[in-house]
Order: structure tokens, then sequence, then C-alpha cells
């Protein structure tokens, strides 16, 4: 049997390798990734345009596109890591992401758990129609006729802002509004920017532009906590792409719409 002097011994020796080993466990995430060569981003497979997987059997899509982009901008390969929206933070606060770039957006709840960057892409409800109607604020509706989905989060707003003489057509899913529009059947709809993002993908001709938002909730880059630097390299590589252009150009293609006015 060990003496007590010994077992004292054994553990100071465990206590210093712990203290040795535990500035590599809270290392800063930004040198790791630049020392790693590799960015590992939790995007997401089953949300198009944000992220799916394209006719060549690889990731593409709004999402992937931004990875990419801040890959690029910390000068390190990209790692795509397939998530859905239960597990993608959990794979962040795991370590098994660097970060997330998975139409995250924020809410007080989130951000107990994790921070979040400066905005990189749309995601709102609103009003949208075609350039040509003078549309700007809810009073503008009165007297029109409007397209919803039934039931929508976009439903509800609709409802809540609209003038009484508005007139509200509802219809029972997505893909009918869409065809409602389509077919002229109505004259403005009130979806989510994805939602008008398919109707300008799928007809150039009756392209919409967005007359007013109702809702607005933005996607996020999601970053572990205490990891300032990382963030501050994010939100600059971000802040460069909005001024020259490159965020746009990733909007253009794949909602088919440019970046809001003071996104």
């Amino acid at each position: 049997m060990k003496s007590f002097a010994s077992l004292h011994s054994l553990f100071g020796a465990l206590l210093a390798a712990a203290c040795l080993m535990a500035p590599l466990a809270h290392a800063d995430q930004l040198a790791s990734i630049k020392h790693a060569g590799v960015l590992r981003v939790a995007v997401p497979q089953d949300f198009p345009p944000f992220g799916t997987i394209g006719p060549d059997l690889k990731p593409q899509g709004y999402d992937i596109d931004t990875g990419a982009l801040i890959a690029k901008g910390l000068g390190v390969k990209l790692e795509l890591i397939p998530v859905k929206s239960d597990n993608r933070i959990p794979y962040l606060t795991t370590g098994k992401a660097d970060l997330i770039i998975s139409s995250l957006g924020k809410s007080p709840e989130r951000a107990k758990v994790i921070d979040f960057s400066d905005p990189y892409a749309p995601f709102f409800n609103g009003v949208f129609g075609p350039a040509d109607m003078a549309i700007g604020k809810p009073a503008d509706l009165a007297g029109k006729t409007v397209g919803v989905t039934r039931g929508a989060v976009e439903d509800l707003e609709l409802t809540k802002v609209a003038p009484a003489s508005t007139t509200i057509q509802r219809f029972e899913d997505n893909d009918a509004t869409i065809s409602a529009y389509l077919s002229g059947q109505v004259p403005l709809i009130a979806t989510g920017n994805v939602v008008a993002a398919t109707i300008n993908g799928r007809d150039p001709k009756r392209r919409l532009e967005t007359k007013f938002l109702m809702k607005d909730s933005p996607c996020y880059v999601g970053v572990n906590k205490n990891e300032g630097a990382l963030m501050a390299a994010v939100n600059k590589i971000l802040a460069q792409a909005k001024t020259d252009g490159a965020l746009n150009r990733i909007s253009e293609k794949w909602l088919h719409a440019p970046l809001p006015k003071q996104f």
C-alpha cells in the first residue's frame, strides 16, 4: 500500500500536469484555427438557399459561400460540417466546429450559450410586389389585395398592420401562395425573403422586390463565448465583404435580391 507521502507526491504531480494543460484547453481559438490551417464551419444541408446538396453532390448555398469567404479572409482551408437546427449549437460548444454559419437567428436564450457576429444574411418577413407598385408602408395597402400563407408568421404580422380596407387572400401553403402570385391572382404577397427568392429564381419576369419589412430576424455567425479575437476577425471580414460588395454578390446569387439598405 502506498504511503501518504507517496500519494501526496502523486497528487502534486497530477495537479502540476493539469495546470500545464489548462492553457492549451483555453487557448485562443483564432490562433488554434490558424495553427491548424483549417476553419471548421457547421452548415445546413437541408435548408435551401442557405445550404443544400447540389447536383454534383457537394454542399452549396448562401451559408457555404459565406463560410468560404471567412476562411479565405483568415487565410485557411474550409472544412464543412453538416448540421441540423437542433444540433448546430452543441457542435460549436463541444468543439466539433469553430463557427456556426447555419441561418442562425439571435435570441436571448441562445445568447446565454454562444456569442453572435454582426449579421451576414437577411432573413425577414415582409410585403413583396413588382417594382411598378408604389408600396412603402402598411398604410399603402389600403384597397389592395395581398396573398399570404394561412397561419404563417407573416399572416399574423400582416393582420396586425394592414388597413381595414386591405383584402387578405389566404392560401393553404407556400406553393399555393407562390402560384397565386405567378399566375397574377394576387398583385402582392406577404412572405419571407427566402420564398421571395424562390419566386425570383423561378420567373424573372414576375420579379418581386421588397416593399416593407414586417419582422426582421437576420442571420448571424455563431461563435463560442470568450473568443474575442475570433469574433473580431469574423466581423472584420464581414465588414470588408459588405464594403467591397462580396456579400451583396452572395445575396444576389442565392436570394436573387441585393442586401437590404442599411444592412
